[in-house]
């Protein structure tokens, strides 16, 4: 990073802070990830100066013969690793790939059945602020109240009630597996299409750790980064026969050039999860989530649904004289970050809330374990138990360092970049 120490010493400080910050800390965020070092340099690449609005072979630029041969990498390889007859990697977001989807099934005003907010669903799928929200008429189906899992009954008697045009399965904060037979089922008998969101658990997917949507979806979305590992970015998976449709959405439908650089990260990606190191990596990040679920509860925390079967957990603090976001702060204050989130049925805002997120993916890229999870779960339970004890803030915050450095993060780079 010479040049950039040279060039803009302001922003390469800023680039040093979030170096140490990363390294030192937990990241127990469900929806981030380390990267390879190979994802990184593809991303920092000369393939980010180069304009390819088009699809491979029929792009509006000239010099784009490579841009076609990685891009064609990536389509080939996505295909591959979830089996699917069409994939667009262009998408620049999850929501991007989610608003494509929309503007090629829907019409302004049309209907969609989608997971509520507060119960575990994504702004984009109907939230009044999103432009999903603004533009088509939004159903909710939740959790229910007592199981606190989702109550496909209701999906149904929502369905034929609402006929929506569209049905989203998929959420940013729901801990159990989602059974995509269910809700096909539903759709064929409303007449709907459906779309399978599955970007917080495409590598457990990519597995064969959560049941695969492909055999049941007419569209698939996923950002490429959260448990899939790759760099921030969006997919599109279908059926061949809205590939047209798809294309013309994405460009010239609401993008204009693709990020190449971004794309080229995203084939490199795409092979690393072929590896049977990526299989156990994904297995062990379901047995972390487990193990720390186990030593939260053995503590007395509550969390919703009673566990998890995938990458995250939500815990309800409101016994515990606790918001979400304070929370937050207390477990910042020592070195492991997550965020604040409602749970089902939450009586507090969005903004405070009475639960928090907890994943397992970053620190199972670390290494960590199941015995290291019991470790930072106790860590965890006695920060929440004593919010105010600043002594034991401090000295929790030196357990963490010294886990994080049992557990290196981009040790090399540290070295070669004079950080530490």
């Amino acid at each position: 990073m010479i040049h950039l120490k040279h060039t803009d010493p302001e922003v390469f400080q800023a680039f040093k802070a979030e170096i140490r910050r990363q390294t030192e800390q937990l990241e127990m965020i469900a929806s981030e990830n380390f990267v390879s070092e190979a994802v990184m340099q593809a991303e920092g690449s000369v393939f980010m100066n180069k304009y390819a609005e088009g699809y491979p072979g029929k792009r509006y630029y000239g010099g784009c013969k490579n841009m076609d041969v990685v891009e064609r990498i990536a389509v080939d390889r996505l295909n591959r690793l979830f089996g699917s007859e069409y994939a667009n990697v262009q998408p620049h977001s999850g929501t991007q790939a989610n608003m494509a989807v929309y503007f090629a099934v829907l019409n302004q005003g049309d209907a969609i059945l989608s997971m509520d907010l507060a119960h575990g669903g994504h702004l984009s799928h109907g939230l009044p602020v999103s432009f999903s929200g603004r533009f088509f008429k939004i159903t909710h189906y939740g959790v229910n109240r007592e199981t606190e899992v989702i109550d496909y009954d209701q999906v149904a008697e929502m369905a034929r009630k609402h006929r929506p045009k569209l049905i989203i399965a998929g959420a940013s904060a729901y801990p159990r597996i989602l059974d995509f037979a269910s809700f096909k089922k539903i759709a064929n008998e409303t007449g709907a299409c459906l779309m399978v969101d599955m970007a917080h658990i495409a590598g457990l997917v990519a597995a064969g750790v959560h049941p695969s949507p492909v055999p049941f979806a007419d569209f698939i979305t996923s950002t490429t980064h959260k448990t899939l590992r790759g760099p921030r970015g969006g997919i599109i998976l279908a059926m061949e026969k809205y590939s047209r449709s798809l294309n013309s959405q994405i460009f010239p439908g609401i993008q204009g050039g693709p990020l190449m650089h971004v794309i080229a990260a995203k084939a490199v990606a795409f092979k690393e999860a072929f590896g049977d190191d990526f299989k156990i990596y994904q297995q062990q990040i379901v047995s972390n989530s487990k193990a720390l679920a186990k030593t939260l509860q053995d503590r007395g925390f509550r969390l919703v649904s009673g566990g998890t079967d995938n990458h995250l957990l939500l815990v309800d603090l409101s016994d515990k004289g606790l918001t979400g976001a304070e929370a937050e702060e207390v477990l910042e204050r020592s070195g492991i970050t997550v965020n604040k989130n409602t749970i089902p049925f939450d009586t507090r805002s969005p903004n405070v809330t009475s639960g928090i997120r907890i994943g397992t993916p970053a620190v199972t890229t670390r290494g960590l374990k199941e015995q290291d999870m019991e470790e930072v779960g106790s860590y965890i339970s006695e920060l929440l138990d004593q919010p105010g004890n600043d002594k034991l803030t401090k000295d929790i915050k030196i357990k963490i360092r010294s886990l994080c450095e049992r557990f290196p993060l981009y040790a090399e780079r540290l070295a070669r970049y004079n950080i530490n």
